[in-house]
């Protein structure tokens, strides 16, 4: 039964990604992400039907454009592979339901906004807030509580207190992304906020061994671990829970 949701889920998951590549690289421009429609960066010739198979033709191009040779960014199949597998996964987990679909669309948000803060720096706030708003509404729906709405403040809150704390640690975009995570997974947003600091620091650490005091300076994008850390609270938060008040309750 795994398998078939499985076969069932990853090809259109593909096909979503596809869609939220171009979002990645469309909107930190300011560019829409329906017209016009795909083409080279480099030399503006449109991409045909044949080489927009997600994750395939990037292979099949050996990564480069079919006209001037120009490298395609390793962004768009990872996005379009990191979309399928969350959204086979989310699928797998909570079955053809309503909560799978709040978890899919949280995560292709999250896939976004992890692209965009490696590549630009920026969490835009016309994917995480529209985002938001939607997994919020479509959670209360799906299953009504309070709990989301408390938890996407909660977790907002919190980080808005460290960026007050520390300014030039932590960015405004990674609170407002603190909204769509506690809407996503309510009263596991706690440990998803945990699990990205300390995934965080280990680069952090790295970072100081190698250049000393010096790495103070030297930002590290936030996005991608709360996104990380949003994952596997997504997947495993309810037995982390389980074990961490097992062993310390």
């Amino acid at each position: 039964m795994e398998a078939a949701l499985a076969t069932l889920a990853f090809v259109p998951g593909l096909a979503v990604g596809s869609f939220l590549s171009v979002v990645a690289s469309r909107v930190p421009l300011r560019l829409s992400v329906v017209r016009p429609g795909s083409a080279c960066t480099s030399c503006g010739t449109a991409i045909a039907w044949y080489d927009k198979v997600p994750v395939l033709s990037f292979l099949l191009l050996g990564g480069r454009c079919r006209q001037c040779e120009t490298r395609i960014p390793w962004r768009d199949p990872a996005v379009e592979l990191a979309s399928a597998l969350l959204i086979t996964g989310c699928v797998v987990a909570f079955g053809l339901t309503g909560a799978a679909a709040v978890a899919a669309l949280s995560c292709g948000a999250l896939v976004v906004v992890t692209a965009t803060d490696l590549e630009h720096r920026i969490v835009p706030n016309r994917i995480v807030l529209p985002a938001a708003a939607a997994v919020l509404a479509l959670h209360t729906v799906v299953s009504p509580s309070a709990e989301w709405l408390l938890a996407a403040l909660g977790a907002a809150g919190a980080l808005f207190l460290v960026a007050l704390a520390y300014p030039g640690g932590l960015g405004m975009g990674d609170v407002k992304l603190a909204l769509l995570i506690g809407a996503m997974l309510g009263r596991t947003a706690p440990l998803a906020l945990m699990l990205a600091t300390l995934l965080a620091l280990v680069p952090s650490l790295v970072l100081l061994a190698r250049h000393g005091l010096r790495a103070r300076k030297l930002a590290i994008p936030f996005a991608p671990f709360l996104a990380l850390g949003s994952v596997i609270a997504l997947f495993a938060g309810e037995p982390l829970l389980d074990l961490y008040f097992g062993v310390f309750g």
